[in-house]
């Protein structure tokens, strides 16, 4: 596997190694050892889940302030743009956003370590979207950092889509209001 390094201290793009042919494809989709080997994170997964949504439909920007979990993220099928946006006060980047393409044609993975607020919009027709946990979900921790708050600027190449959103997502608190990691 590949691991590159993106803009925001500890988040990580994975790119696994795929093998294919006329036949099709096969790749490691996750792998503790070599994970572990290829990041230095010694993170324990917990809970998988998998999501399917429609073109148009955003999700985020979710995170838990207690049981906080860091996610490894991946879309089998379809493309989504997957959003993340640094919490940690501490850090050098608080507040700040980065943005992946992950689809099921580049078999691109994300790590969203804890402390950060996680989000995507779904770009094509649909997408099925899984991920690893390091926590248990817990709704009586998950906040939800407004999608479209300014003062973060997140460019969801949203083109002329307006996104779907949960009502929810709806009632997301500006940074300025939001709980936040030390």
């Amino acid at each position: 596997m590949n691991v590159i390094e993106t803009s925001i201290k500890d988040l990580l793009i994975i790119q696994p190694k795929v093998f294919g042919d006329a036949r099709g494809f096969f790749m490691e989709s996750f792998n503790a050892r070599a994970f572990r080997e290829a990041t230095g994170l010694t993170s324990e997964f917990v809970q998988d889940n998998h999501s399917r949504s429609a073109r148009g439909v955003l999700r985020g920007l979710h995170y838990q302030i207690k049981q906080p979990q860091g996610k490894l993220v991946r879309v089998t099928q379809g493309c989504v743009y997957d959003v993340v946006v640094d919490l940690r006060r501490s850090s050098s980047t608080f507040g700040q956003w980065e943005g992946v393409e992950l689809s099921g044609e580049n078999n691109r993975q994300l790590w969203v370590p804890q402390g950060f607020a996680h989000g995507f919009f779904v770009m094509s027709e649909s997408a099925d979207f899984l991920y690893k946990t390091t926590d248990y979900y817990a709704p009586e921790h998950e906040r939800c950092l407004a999608w479209n708050d300014p003062d973060v600027g997140v460019d969801w190449r949203l083109g002329d889509i307006a996104p779907l959103l949960s009502a929810k997502d709806l009632q997301g608190k500006a940074l300025a209001e939001c709980e936040v990691f030390a």
